[in-house]
C-alpha cells in the first residue's frame, strides 16, 4: 500500500466517523426535543405550575397521612380495649376507648 492509498483510506474513515457522529448528535437532538415536550418538564418550566403541583402533592401526601394514622390508631386502641386478661392493659384501653366515644357523643 502506497502512502496515497493510506491517506484515502484515512479519509474514508474520517468521513464515515463524522457521519456517524453527525448522525448521533441528530439522534440526541430528537431525544431532547422529545424529553423537552414531556409532561413533566413542562409542569416544571413554569413556577407557578410548579408550585400549584407541589401544593396539591403535599394536601394529598397531608390527607393521605391523616387518614391512614386515624384508622391504624383507631384500630389499634380497639384491640388494646378488647385485651382485658392484662388489667393494667385492659383498663388503659378501656378509658382510651371511652374518651373516644366521649368525645365523639359531645357536640
Amino acid at each position: 500500500m502506497t502512502d496515497d492509498d493510506k491517506r484515502d483510506l484515512k479519509d474514508q474513515n474520517s468521513a464515515q466517523a463524522q457521519d456517524a457522529l453527525a448522525s448521533e448528535i441528530a439522534a440526541l437532538r430528537a431525544e431532547v426535543a422529545h424529553l423537552n415536550a414531556h409532561r413533566f418538564v413542562r409542569i416544571h418550566n413554569s413556577i407557578p405550575r410548579l408550585l400549584a403541583f407541589n401544593f396539591a402533592r403535599g394536601a394529598a401526601f397531608a390527607l393521605g397521612t391523616l387518614l391512614g394514622a386515624s384508622m391504624i390508631l383507631s384500630a389499634l386502641a380497639w384491640t388494646i380495649s378488647q385485651i382485658e386478661f392484662l388489667p393494667v392493659i385492659g383498663e388503659w384501653g378501656a378509658e382510651i376507648m371511652r374518651q373516644i366515644e366521649a368525645a365523639t357523643d359531645a357536640p
